[in-house]
């Protein structure tokens, strides 16, 4: 709850505060996310290799960034919808895969884009 004698100041640090703990809960429990950030980081190391351009740097983190927010989301969505409703329910089901296949949506750009990038510098 907000306490309305918390500066703007105060509220914000709140804020990061809290959204760290977010991202370090989700990097401690989920293995989804522990996968794709795993791979953020190979991919991080393959782009200092490989010495790509600063466009490039631009693309594959923008890539690195929609993965691990659709998998954050996704992850969200699927820990709501089994707090509501714990049984298996038919639209519960399709709710949840149809988050899921946000995520694959993203990792399929995130492949295109790494494409992209590295298949000149290989051939």
């Amino acid at each position: 709850m907000k306490n309305p004698n918390d500066s703007f100041f105060i509220t914000r640090i709140k804020s990061v505060k809290y959204a760290a703990k977010g991202a370090f809960l989700l990097l401690k429990t989920e293995a989804s996310i522990q996968v794709q950030f795993s791979i953020a980081l190979i991919m991080t190391i393959v782009g200092f290799l490989f010495n790509i351009s600063t466009i490039e740097w631009m693309f594959q983190l923008m890539a690195i960034g929609l993965i691990l927010v659709s998998e954050s989301l996704n992850t969200a969505i699927e820990k709501l919808s089994d707090f509501i409703h714990p049984d298996y329910h038919k639209k519960i089901g399709f709710i949840k895969d149809i988050s899921a296949g946000a995520s694959t949506f993203a990792a399929i750009i995130a492949i295109i884009i790494g494409m992209i990038i590295y298949l000149p510098k290989i051939f």
